[in-house]
């Protein structure tokens, strides 16, 4: 696995935080702060100046001094739902992945992000890292606004794709609609492929140069070319998969949490429709035990 890539200016707005979060609520004023992280003022003062413009933190403009804001409120409780559905998640994937003996996950997205929340994983099969990391912006992130609104799904392709690559808008709307129809999307892709976006888990392929990110588009496939329609799944044929997918939705009936259940070889059609409507029931399970609601279609 490649090493990850360090940012010192990020570490010195997370030392910030973190120098607050064990401070307890106790405040810090500018030159108290700077000395004890060691930076120099004006660095210092910059990060201040942002977080507290963000609600991360609050200036006591009496003692000039620092603490923690009410933006984190809203971060720990977003963070503290995302747990609870990660505890839910793993409990009702367990047994899909015992019955399987396959690698079962649940993911979201936060912010431009999409992120691992939990993985149950079987005997003797590679681990799956909680909290791994993907940019969500084409070609990743389909299956986190096919069963979302129309308006989420285009403000998804309109994103500028990490990777050069062809979209096939109309085979990919014809997507949008078979999934939602059948509740799950099965997507394919080549072991060279599966490697691939395995190392770009974690990867700005914004930062790299254009012509390594050219050669990598040119080895991903087009968006919708990895997803199977359910009218071309031949009951007795088999058709290599990598991975089934279905969406959880929020108490808005938003889509919320995307639930995988890797398969990773060649199965039938009729499997494959076994697999998707066993995942979906977990989806329903998990939708009805968090508080949400199924859209109306």
């Amino acid at each position: 696995m490649p090493a990850e890539r360090r940012s010192p200016p990020t570490a010195r707005v997370v030392a910030v935080l973190d120098h607050f979060v064990a401070a307890r609520g106790e405040r810090a004023g500018l030159s108290a702060l700077a000395r004890a992280l060691g930076m120099s003022k004006p660095t210092c003062l910059g990060i201040l100046v942002e977080l507290t413009a963000a609600g991360y933190l609050v200036r006591d403009a009496r003692t000039l001094t620092y603490g923690l804001g009410p933006a984190l409120i809203a971060a720990g409780r977003v963070a503290q739902e995302s747990f609870a559905a990660a505890d839910v998640a793993r409990r009702h994937l367990t047994p899909l992945m015992e019955r399987y003996r396959a690698t079962c996950a649940a993911s979201t997205v936060l912010g431009e992000e999409i992120m691992v929340l939990e993985t149950v994983v079987p005997p003797g099969a590679p681990p799956v890292k909680v909290g791994e990391r993907y940019p969500f912006a084409p070609p990743s992130g389909l299956m986190y606004v096919l069963w979302a609104p129309d308006a989420e799904f285009d403000r998804w392709l309109a994103k500028e794709p990490t990777l050069p690559m062809r979209m096939d808008r109309e085979h990919l709307r014809t997507v949008v609609s078979r999934c939602r129809a059948t509740g799950y999307l099965v997507e394919t892709l080549t072991p060279f492929g599966t490697r691939l976006h395995a190392l770009m888990a974690g990867v700005a392929a914004y930062d790299l140069p254009d012509e390594v990110r050219a050669l990598m588009g040119e080895m991903v496939s087009s968006l919708g070319e990895r997803v199977y329609l359910g009218a071309d799944l031949a009951p007795a044929d088999l058709h290599p998969v990598h991975l089934i997918a279905a969406p959880t939705y929020d108490a808005e009936g938003a889509q919320d949490l995307v639930l995988t259940l890797h398969v990773g070889t060649s199965i039938t059609g009729t499997e494959i429709t076994h697999r998707g409507a066993a995942l979906v029931t977990a989806a329903a399970t998990i939708t009805a035990e968090l508080g949400g609601r199924l859209p109306a279609r």
